[in-house]
Order: C-alpha cells, then structure tokens, then sequence
C-alpha cells in the first residue's frame, strides 16, 4: 500500500504522522513545492519510527511526481490555509489552479489511484477534480464530513459531560460555516438519543458550534487547525487501505441522491478498497431536507466560480 500526500504543511505533515503510526501502509510519500521542506519532515518522521513502533517508509521530495508513481491513494491537502476572518470560500482563486495542476500531475503517474481531496473550498474542488481528470466517481472522495462529525462529537461529550467514546454523530450537507447540517436528531450517546440527555437550546448551541469549529481554530491559532484534519484524512486513507466498509460522511459526486444532481457535498458513504463504495441514502425529515438543499444552493453559488 502506497499513500503519497501532495502539500507538506501542518495538515499534509500530521496526515503522514498519523498514517505512519497505524502502520498500515508500507510506502508514504510526501511532495511539496517548497525545496525541501517534504525531506525534511520525511526524515524528522522517519527517526520516530523506532520510537513510535512503525515500519512505513517515509519519503520526501520537491515537485518529483515521478516519486509518486504507483499510489494507490493519494491525497491533495496542497493550497493556502485560512486566515482569521477568511471564509473557506474565498481560497477558491488560488487553489482551483493549484489542485487542478497536482490532480493532473497525480493521475499521469498513478492513473488507478483514489484520490481524496482536503483543499478549501473543498466540495468544490472535489467537483474540480471529477470535471478535470474524468476518472469514475467512487475514486474521488472530498474530506469535510468526517472531521465535522469529529468536532461535533467533541462538542456533544462536552455537552454531555461524558467521554467521546460514548457519542455518536453525523454532519452532513457542504463543509463551510454556513452549509454544514449537523444531524441533531440522530446522535446518539451509546444508542440514547442525546436529546434525552440535553435541552433543544443546548442542542443548538452544540449545532453552531460544529459549525463553526474550524473558524474558532483559526481565530486561535492564526491559521487553520491541522490535527484533526489529519487524523480525519488517515482514518479515512485506512478505511480504504484496509477495506474496512466503515461509513464516513464524504464529499461524493451526486446524480440524483437526496435529490441533488451535479455537485459534490457530504453524505453518507461506506469507504472501502474501490473508494466510495456506496452512498447510504438515509431519510431526513422535512427540517434536514431544506437545509441540506440550501446548503446545497451556497456550493453551488461557489462551484460557479470555477472556470471549467
């Protein structure tokens, strides 16, 4: 199993850590643009590996694709971070020529590859990659819902006052502050409805909070959050690697599911060696349903942008 990661920054290098530690790949690649900033964090983690009991191969290079030739996933984290008080959106200008460029780079050395695309706006450039590289929608996977149903799991045991371990949940709809629908209804803690547990007040709160997990982090840090991201990246790289058919909310090329058609957004979807195995097309009520048609309309507005 060969995994390569485009973009060596604090997501691309946590991404690698994280794989690297559940040792299931036997080869990661790092490539950067940066002249050798993907050596170096290639041969920092790599003097780890006795420490952290793993036996991947870590490596490094600037721009040489041909490094990356026979991966079997692949990962685009490359592109610029958000600054406190940018919206995901607002990086679409840069990044749609950024990822159209590696996308093609990627697929010339790898061209049975699964791509999973982490790059913001990222259901947009996740639509990028479908149009641009014509491979079959399983093999192109977006990275939002995972990492917003992490943050709103994090935010019910906070609520809740009890261990992650214990709560279950699901974000759907687009990954940006605005289209994120957090499955209020269905979370459960150890198969209780939370709503058992907490008011619809304090269930709101937890809702905003999801949705806004990301901007928080960046107000914080002063760049975006990458721990998270990248353990979000690594157990979705597992699911595939290992073809384990675990459900994660993905960014999938709809044609007709949920009653959308031509865009990308988060839904359920069962990950396993073939990519995006299956959407699990789960009944909303009239309240989900305008909400993930509205945040539906906001990606959209932003897919428009895009010069095609």
């Amino acid at each position: 199993m060969k995994v390569t990661i485009v973009g060596a920054g604090a997501v691309g290098a946590s991404c690698a850590e994280y794989i690297a530690i559940k040792d299931f790949a036997s080869e990661i690649v790092l490539l950067d643009i940066k002249e050798g900033v993907a050596e170096g964090k290639a041969m920092d983690l790599m003097q780890t590996a006795t420490l952290n009991g793993f036996d991947s191969k870590i490596v490094g290079s600037t721009n040489d694709y041909s490094k990356t030739a026979g991966s079997d996933v692949v990962v685009i984290t490359s592109g610029i971070p958000r600054k406190p008080g940018m919206t995901r959106e607002e990086l679409i200008g840069i990044n749609a020529n950024i990822v159209k460029e590696v996308s093609s780079n990627l697929i010339k050395h790898s061209p049975d590859t699964i791509v999973i695309v982490v790059s913001n706006p990222m259901d947009t450039m996740t639509y990028l990659v479908h149009k641009t590289t014509g491979l079959p929608k399983n093999r192109i996977i977006g990275m939002g819902g995972a990492l917003d149903s992490a943050r709103f799991k994090y935010r019910l045991s906070e609520a809740l006052e009890c261990p992650p371990s214990d709560v279950d949940g699901m974000v759907i709809g687009g990954h940006s502050d605005t289209g994120m629908v957090p499955l209020t209804r269905l979370a459960t803690r150890n198969s209780v409805p939370v709503k058992a547990f907490l008011s619809e007040d304090r269930l709101n709160q937890v809702a905003e909070d999801t949705k806004v997990g990301g901007a928080t982090l960046t107000k914080l840090l002063g760049t975006s959050a990458w721990y998270a991201p990248g353990a979000a990246v690594s157990a979705m790289v597992q699911a595939i690697a290992c073809d384990q058919k675990k459900m994660f909310p993905c960014s999938a090329l709809l044609e007709g599911e949920f009653g959308l058609n031509d865009l990308c957004i988060g839904v359920p979807s069962i990950l396993g060696k073939d990519g995006l195995e299956k959407i699990v097309e789960i009944q909303l009520d009239e309240a989900e349903t305008a909400k993930i048609k509205e945040s539906a309309e906001g990606v959209k507005k932003t897919n428009a942008l895009l010069e095609l």
